[in-house]
């Protein structure tokens, strides 16, 4: 049989766990939630320990620090890293041509600022753009075409 038991609370404003003819079973609690915890622990069982402590460690903000690798493993790392630079350039060597001169045009950075500078021309004492005589603007505007 199954007893149903209650977290009541007595007179005194503390709480006790009851039962189904109100007799108490244990207590009393100062806080609701004490008596609730208690009421758990009987209702598992005492073979179960009350939950661990969790340890005072600090909480890692954003990626936690690597430990320390050994010797081996960083030459394996490295050995790794070169295998997939050199595979890479192999497959890239073995794509067609055409692939190839677009991926050139695209990431040649040297090649887009020349692009750029031949676009834009010069800019300074031998521009067109800079050889405007005031007399002739001012007049122009005088005038309502400019």
């Amino acid at each position: 049989m199954t007893a149903i038991l209650n977290v009541t609370r007595n007179d005194d404003g503390q709480y006790e766990i009851t039962d189904q003819r109100g007799k108490v079973v244990e207590g009393p609690f100062d806080t609701n939630a004490a008596a609730w915890r208690a009421l758990d622990l009987i209702d598992q069982g005492s073979s179960n320990a009350p939950p661990k402590a969790r340890p005072g460690r600090k909480v890692l903000w954003g990626k936690p620090e690597q430990p320390k690798q050994s010797k081996k493993a960083r030459c394996k790392e490295r050995r790794k890293q070169e295998r997939a630079d050199h595979r890479m350039k192999v497959d890239a060597a073995k794509a067609p041509t055409w692939v190839r001169s677009v991926a050139a045009a695209n990431f040649d950075p040297a090649g887009a600022r020349s692009f750029r500078d031949h676009k834009l021309g010069t800019f300074g004492p031998a521009s067109e753009v800079k050889r405007i005589d005031p007399a002739e603007y001012l007049a122009a505007k005088a005038r309502g075409e400019a």
